[in-house]
């Protein structure tokens, strides 16, 4: 329970108030199959938009959640990062895209985008469109020895493409707090990160693992969960850490 199951509870509980879309960028394409949009039934998607250069408003579709639409991982996306080496600009398509489909995006509040798990061209799309990172990490040993690499990618992608990139928080996933690596790795990311760890941790929950395979995010199929509850939390914490940040640059 990582990036994915983050990417799609969170545009969810976002969409309970504003207008979101979420790019699913990665070739298993989770996110769309958690979002209730089959492998066969996805036509056009991220695939299209990167390679083909399809217009964003056409491989824009609605979702089971109001306010909430996706470009879904079409089955082509798997060859992505190979025919992506070849094109021009290659590492700012999804950018380029996303300034061309402006119109498209009027009204909408938030664009969230999820990333294959590994550092290819298709991440770096991501990370030169985005304004900033999420990270979601999982309350074990080997997720914190990863966070160092990631922190080394963000500087190498600000040095090299996007100097505007910042780190918007650090999500802690699947936390059991019966267990003692559990609460040792949220005392060592809180000790070393500070406020860039989110307060709100999201539990380890069956609710929230059994979900996708009903299509839907936890917040429509149990609400009264408890991973439903974190994440809307969590919403609740991004919302009001973005209006602070606004805050703060108007002030500056």
């Amino acid at each position: 329970m990582g990036k994915t199951t983050t990417a799609v509870n969170l545009a969810a509980a976002l969409a309970a108030r504003q207008k979101v879309l979420l790019i699913d960028l990665d070739p298993q394409g989770n996110a769309s199959t958690g979002l209730g949009v089959a492998r066969a039934d996805r036509g056009a998607g991220s695939y299209a938009l990167l390679i083909d250069g399809r217009p964003l408003a056409e491989v824009i579709r609605p979702t089971a959640v109001k306010n909430l639409h996706l470009v879904p991982a079409d089955q082509d996306l798997a060859g992505a990062e190979l025919e992506l080496a070849d094109l021009s600009r290659r590492e700012s398509r999804l950018k380029t895209a996303i300034e061309a489909g402006a119109e498209r995006l009027r009204g909408v509040d938030w664009v969230l985008l999820d990333c294959p798990p590994s550092l290819g061209l298709l991440t770096l799309n991501a990370l030169v469109a985005a304004e900033a990172v999420m990270v979601p990490l999982q309350a074990e040993f080997y997720a914190l020895e990863g966070m160092s690499q990631i922190m080394q990618t963000l500087e190498r992608v600000r040095g090299g493409f996007n100097p505007a990139l910042r780190l918007e928080g650090i999500v802690l996933t699947m936390l059991d707090r019966r267990n003692n690596l559990s609460e040792a790795v949220e005392n060592d990311v809180r000790g070393f990160f500070k406020q860039q760890v989110y307060e709100t941790v999201i539990p380890r929950n069956v609710r929230v693992s059994e979900a996708p395979s009903h299509g839907l995010p936890v917040t429509l199929y149990d609400p009264r969960s408890p991973g439903a509850d974190a994440y809307t939390r969590l919403a609740a914490e991004f919302l009001r850490r973005h209006r602070a940040r606004l805050r703060q640059e108007a002030t500056t």
